[in-house]
């Protein structure tokens, strides 16, 4: 954390270097990137990223999208509007804090960069099914996405009972986990612990963390949850 001197912050282990949270998705020769953080251009560059062929968007918090500037680039490269999803509030929240990167701004000559789809049911993208899961965020809502076994549900307090019923026969979750102590707008990593366990998974990566946590501190976790770490891969059969 910026001006911060505290132990996670003065850590060695990489795995306490954190960056602003994203997921990137590679199925079926395509890449779909999870909300746009404002570290996107750092861990494009830093996990070697070529394509985004389509964009998810959870929310429209700042440390969720205000790396979108920085899609340009792979716009450059590969010279086609990117389809983004989203919830119709994030949208709208999108295209007013960022018009230009929907469509050409005042005879700029700015070339759009998104096409903004609004997603509230079951898409299919590219071969497999994006399930939208609303989730509570604080007094406001977010959106987590499930592909096959998979899911990710970011920036989240609360997961009402309709989207628990889309969350059943998970493999593997990754969910927000801010860090032990309560906080009124993320589940906190007892929280987390909870929600999954109600759902049965085998594996669940908690993400978010704050620099509250210590990666070293996952052995406090109980057997099958672990956290996540930037650069982090794994493999799923879908």
């Amino acid at each position: 954390m910026v001006g911060c001197n505290c132990p996670v912050c003065r850590s060695d282990d990489p795995r306490d270097k954190r960056t602003r949270a994203s997921l990137l998705m590679s199925y079926n020769d395509h890449t779909v990137l999870v909300d746009t953080s404002t570290d996107l251009r750092k861990q494009a560059l830093r996990q070697h990223i070529r394509r985004i062929d389509a964009v998810l968007f959870s929310h429209a918090h700042a440390d969720h999208v205000n790396g979108i500037d920085d899609l340009r680039g792979f716009h450059f490269i590969h010279q086609e509007i990117i389809p983004c999803f989203a919830a119709r509030a994030t949208l709208d929240a999108l295209q007013s804090g960022f018009s230009y990167i929907f469509s050409e701004h005042d005879g700029s000559g700015y070339t759009p960069l998104l096409a903004p789809h609004e997603i509230s049911s079951p898409l299919d993208l590219f071969g497999q099914t994006i399930i939208p899961i609303p989730l509570q965020h604080g007094r406001t809502m977010s959106l987590g996405y499930r592909i096959g076994n998979f899911a990710y549900l970011t920036d989240c307090s609360d997961i009402p009972e309709s989207s628990m019923e889309l969350l059943r026969g998970l493999e593997l979750l990754v969910i927000d986990g801010l860090r032990w102590m309560e906080h009124p707008f993320h589940f906190n990593i007892t929280g987390a612990i909870a929600a999954a366990r109600q759902l049965e998974v085998p594996r669940t990566i908690l993400t978010h963390l704050t620099h509250q946590i210590a990666y070293s501190e996952s052995n406090k976790l109980p057997v099958g949850f672990e956290f996540a770490f930037d650069g982090m891969e794994f493999d799923l059969q879908l």
